[in-house]
């Protein structure tokens, strides 16, 4: 395929993920909102089309509002989550998705023992990212004033953290009796309707963050040095790089679980990277990938009533091994432009 095909195919894609996100984010609203006059009207025009949709699909999916909100949340997921493991891969921080999913999980954990306790009945997930973030900004001090390698601060934190919450997980079963198994694994259910409005106002903030900052984090993801010597403030971006992160997995975690989020960050960019051609190729194509994987990991969780962490996942992986067998190189090397 020529350099123009390519770029046009790509932007098509990137296009279609747009208005996709955009319904999406478009059903949280009237979702919302929908017992306001107009905004009712226009509800119930959503909920026509979803009937339509399973009427001509054959399925009994699109006429219920927890199933898009769930959708919707995945969709959001599918687009943020590859945008920032693009500059995670590139710099070699992969397992920071890893480690800042333990860290939201001790914060869930968290969450449920306090709710149980003292009957507080707030969102679980802004538990959770509050200590994610604050999980972020502790790695990110201990990678700036250790002189370990760069991976042993990463390594603390997660085992740290996932220690933490399975200490209160132990106790709060004891305690309260208290069920988190469908944060560990991920399942559509698990996505409330705070967890979905939550989704989405993180996902625009991330990607207008992205758009302000693009060639700042690009400049220090292929050269920190060289972005130290023109006096470029290396750490505030690697900290908001760093929380973008942190708030992503958040947000991830609710459909495709702690153990399973990382892969979100990492498995879109990898097959990217077999056949793109520049780091913005990559950048398209991982968030291109990673609706497939979600849309596709949908279709098959809801056919045939499995988890939707796990089917996410290995779809993605079928994508990544389609990317190695049709790629035309073994090892990557893209150009920053």
């Amino acid at each position: 395929m020529s350099r123009a095909k390519r770029r046009t195919v790509e932007l098509v894609g990137i296009a279609l993920t747009g208005v996709l996100a955009a319904v999406m984010i478009s059903f949280i609203v009237l979702y919302w909102l929908r017992e306001a006059p107009y905004f009712n009207v226009a509800y119930e025009q959503f909920r026509i089309a979803g009937r339509l949709l399973d009427f001509y699909l054959g399925t009994n999916v699109f006429q219920h509002p927890f199933m898009w909100q769930s959708m919707s949340t995945g969709v959001l997921i599918g687009i943020v989550a590859p945008l920032v493991g693009t500059y995670l891969v590139h710099r070699e921080m992969a397992l920071i998705g890893e480690t800042l999913a333990h860290t939201a999980f001790a914060g869930v954990a968290f969450g449920f023992l306090f709710s149980a306790v003292t009957g507080w009945d707030g969102s679980l997930l802004l538990i959770a990212l509050i200590v994610g973030i604050l999980g972020a900004l502790g790695v990110q001090w201990l990678a700036e004033r250790t002189n370990t390698y760069g991976d042993v601060p990463i390594a603390i934190m997660l085992t740290g953290s996932f220690a933490v919450g399975t200490l209160i997980i132990s106790y709060g079963r004891g305690q309260t009796g208290i069920n988190i198994e469908g944060y560990l694994f991920g399942n559509l259910s698990v996505v409330t309707v705070e967890g979905a409005r939550l989704m989405a106002v993180l996902s625009v903030v991330v990607v207008a963050c992205v758009a302000l900052t693009y060639k700042q984090l690009l400049f220090i993801t292929f050269d920190e040095q060289a972005a130290r010597v023109a006096r470029l403030n290396v750490s505030a971006y690697n900290t908001l790089l760093i929380v973008m992160t942190a708030v992503v997995v958040v947000g991830a975690m609710q459909v495709l679980g702690v153990i399973l989020v990382a892969a979100m960050l990492v498995v879109p960019v990898a097959a990217a990277s077999q056949i793109a051609q520049s780091f913005r190729e990559t950048l398209y194509l991982s968030i291109i990938f990673g609706q497939l994987s979600i849309i596709g990991g949908f279709a098959v969780s809801i056919h045939q009533g499995l988890p939707s962490g796990g089917s996410i996942v290995i779809v993605g992986i079928s994508i990544y091994l389609l990317a190695i067998a049709v790629s035309s190189r073994s090892v990557s090397a893209i150009s920053t432009h």
